[in-house]
Formats: C-alpha cells, structure tokens, sequence
C-alpha cells in the first residue's frame, strides 16, 4: 500500500511540476550572479525521494552531510517536492535565515497545508499563523506556565496510572501521545475527561499521519482520512466553544482558565472577535504543535536512559530528591521544576540528536547574496537542524550522548535549535519543557526498564519515530 502512495506522489509531483515547468523558466528571476552548487536530481521530481528516503531509512542527515561533502559548501542548491531550493547549513546558515525573517525570507509550507487546516475567512495558512503568535505570548509567559505545573502533575498522575502501572510491558510512543494529547487538550480548552480526550484521538492520529503524507484528496488515501478527520474535530471544537461562550456568560467559566477563553474574550487591533470556526482552526493547529513533537522527544528520553544506565541514576536522583521533599498528595510546582538542572540537560541532548522538528522551510520574498552565492526571489530555503546538532565543528564526538555540553552557557549560538530560531521560534518551547520534565519526574520515580528490541530501526517521517513504538519491559520501584 505503501509503495501505491509513493506511486501515486511520484505521479502527482510529475503533473503538477509539468505543468508549471514552463512558466517557472520562463518568469525565472533575471538576478544574475552564481547560483550555490548542486544539483536538481530527477526532471520533475527532483531529489525529492532521496531527501525523504533518507529519513525513512532513519539517516535524515545523510541528505545534508553528503552534499555538504561533495560541493564543499554549507549552502547548496537541489530540488524538492516541485521546487528550485537551497539548502542552508551551520550555524551562519540558521543566522542568517533567522535573522531575516519578514525581511528576506518567510515561511512557507505546501498548499496541502491549507486544506488539512482549512480557514474560513479564507486566508492561508501561513497569514493565520502570524495572528496566532501575537495571541500566543499570553498563554505561554512565564506567570501563566507556572499555573499549569500542578494541572500537568495531576494529568501525569492519571496517565501513569492508567496506562502505565501494573503492566509488565507497554509500548513507549503511543502512550507518549496519549499523554501530551491529554495535557492540550487539558490546557487549551479545558478538556479533562479521557472517554472524551479518546473520541478526538483516533481522527487526530489521522490528522497528523495524513498531513505528512501524499497530497491526493482521493478515498482510501492518508490525506483524504486527514481532510475527513480536520473536518470532524473542528465540528466538535465548534460545540465546545458555543458552550465556552454560555458558560462565561453565566459565570460558570474563568477568562483566565485556557486558551479558549482567552481567544473568546481578545479582540484584534480593530476592536473586532474571532469567529467560532476561526478559533476552532486555530485551537486544532496548537493540537497539533502542542503533542506531537513533545511525544517524540518524551519518547526518546525512554529510549536513552534504557541505553545509559548511568543517565538514568543522575536522572533518578535529581527527581527523587525532589519527591521527597513533596508532603503526601502535594502537587509539583514551579520551583521544583527549576530544580530539574541535570534532568533538562538530559532531555536537551535527546533534542539535539533526535530533534522532533528536523527543519522548516523558508522562501526567499526578495533576490539577496549569500555566501558569495545569488538566491533569486521564489526559491524554498531549508534549514536542517542536523546540520548543526551532529556536525563535531559544533559539537565534538555528535554520536556521543553528553548532557555536559548544556551546563553553563551551553552549545554556540544558532548550533542548538531544536525549537527554531529567530521571531518564528516554536512560542511553545517553555510549555514543551514543562510537560517533558514532568513526564520523566513520574517516570523514573516508578520505574526502571529495558528495551524489548535492542537495535530497533528510527524511522524519521518526518519526527523521528521507533519503528515498533519501542516496546519496553518495566521493572516497578518500591520508592
């Protein structure tokens, strides 16, 4: 079935890409100068292939590392999903793409982003994003993030103890899910009971398998399921949000409980309220942002400290010292968060070399040099996190696992960015490190595991992911 969807994407890039192909050449910028060295792969489809393959096989950066090899630059040119692009590397190369957003370069993303997530004032998906992060800030600063310590505590009771105590075995990544999806939901519209978490979870899993893959709205296809399911959520979001607006109405909701009621009571510049299905988009794209990459990376702290016993202890003893200064049935809160020094440092080289996010695309609004080298305005630009997390000019020996190199100061400027950089960094990165470390607070203060498939294959498409979910074998503590 697979290999029918890889046919079908090859099939549907070839048409589309031939029928822009000669309007491109002929509107193609007249900036002149020396383009970056590459190459443009296959006519058509470009490297497109190679540059997903490559994540399938579980090796993303070999796409990155290789080229940088061969033409001996950290910016090269090539071609993908339809597109000329350049690819950016290093640390000058995120520098630079940061630091120019809105100036040189904007995001972008392909058009089948814009009917998963669907607007109904008809704007993209990229001009909904900019109003979403002027809204964000509130949600996310630091008075408001130290509310949701003992509301991520209690959820994380819950979960541990429904899915996770008195099993022999579990499996790591969908209860990851589970557990981050719980937390959104919790948290940006007040959703708490899991007999209604689960009946958004299935079309939710949906969602995000079919946003990743072949763009074809045709039955029985992963985007079709996707459109179907964005559909289905978003007429269920709609329902709590009508009921949002009585319950504040009466009183029987706060102004300041989540998200929602933030969104129902803000108005923009122009005195104006969102509409419900506007919030409704809106809450369902933070759905998305707000679990999935946070399930990767709680997935692959499992991973590590099952691998690095001598992690797991420092890890261990940071947490239970912290447990044990807590009175009986007292909630975590923020000060024990602060606590957590060796845990984050933990936590940020399992992002460093298992980044959930392994890059994003930009376009270039603008001809500008780079590197001695002309981008001309329409190109895709991408920047590659591994580009900087595994290269040793940036971190020596990358492969080894060392949460040394965050203490002080930490790794150079622009060479971590698990989170991105710049005005489009993830505005969710301290709520990300939140729900991470109180995963592995209850983690470790329960258990100790291995891994039932000691060599399982990382499939990267497009987060890292076990191939198995990584099954694991726990071992109770009596603490």
């Amino acid at each position: 079935m697979e290999f029918f969807y890889v046919s079908l994407l090859c099939l549907f890039v070839f048409l589309i890409s031939l029928s822009l192909h000669f309007l491109f050449y002929k509107n193609k910028s007249s900036f002149s100068g020396q383009i970056p060295p590459g190459k443009t792969g296959w006519p058509v489809i470009g490297e497109s292939l190679e540059f997903l393959s490559n994540g399938w096989k579980g090796h993303p950066e070999k796409f990155i590392f290789d080229r940088i090899a061969k033409y001996s630059s950290y910016v090269f040119r090539t071609h993908l999903f339809g597109e000329p692009a350049a690819v950016f590397c290093g640390a000058n190369g995120n520098k630079f793409l940061f630091s120019n957003e809105n100036k040189l370069v904007q995001a972008w993303w392909p058009a089948s982003v814009d009917k998963v997530f669907p607007s109904s004032n008809q704007t993209s998906s990229k001009e909904e994003a900019v109003k979403m992060r002027k809204m964000l800030p509130t949600f996310f600063k630091p008075e408001a993030l130290q509310r949701y310590v003992g509301i991520m505590d209690h959820i994380a009771q819950r979960h541990f103890s429904d899915g996770w105590d008195n099993k022999n075995e579990v499996v790591v990544f969908p209860l990851a899910k589970r557990y981050t999806f719980w937390l959104a939901c919790r948290l940006f519209v007040s959703v708490e009971d899991p007999a209604h978490v689960a009946k958004f979870a299935d079309p939710f899993n949906e969602l995000a398998s079919g946003l990743i893959s072949i763009p074809i709205d045709l039955p029985g296809t992963p985007f079709h399921r996707a459109i179907k399911s964005s559909n289905f959520i978003r007429k269920e979001l709609v329902s709590i949000i009508k009921q949002r607006k009585i319950d504040l109405a009466e009183g029987k909701a706060s102004p300041t409980q989540d998200i929602l009621s933030h969104m129902l009571l803000t108005s923009d510049e122009s005195g104006k309220f969102m509409h419900e299905l506007d919030i409704a988009d809106k809450i369902l794209g933070l759905l998305v942002g707000g679990h999935d990459t946070a399930s990767s990376a709680c997935t692959f702290v499992v991973k590590y400290l099952a691998e690095l016993p001598e992690i797991y202890e420092g890890v261990y003893q940071e947490q239970m010292e912290i447990a044990k200064s807590k009175a009986p049935g007292e909630l975590l809160n923020w000060d024990d968060i602060q606590k957590m020094k060796y845990s984050w440092n933990v936590a940020c080289e399992v992002l460093r070399l298992a980044p959930p996010l392994q890059g994003a695309f930009r376009e270039a609004i603008t001809d500008f040099m780079f590197n001695g080298f002309s981008i001309p305005k329409g190109w895709k630009l991408y920047w590659s996190a591994n580009s900087t997390h595994r290269n040793s000019e940036f971190f020596p020996e990358p492969l080894k696992f060392d949460p040394s190199r965050f203490e002080g100061s930490g790794p150079a400027p622009y060479t971590f960015v698990p989170f991105g950089g710049g005005p489009r960094m993830c505005p969710g990165k301290e709520y990300a490190r939140l729900e991470i470390l109180v995963f592995m607070h209850h983690l470790v203060k329960r258990f100790k595991w291995e891994k039932l498939i000691p060599d399982e294959k990382i499939v990267v498409d497009p987060m890292p992911i076990p191939a198995k979910g990584l099954p694991i074998r726990l071992y109770p503590l009596n603490a």
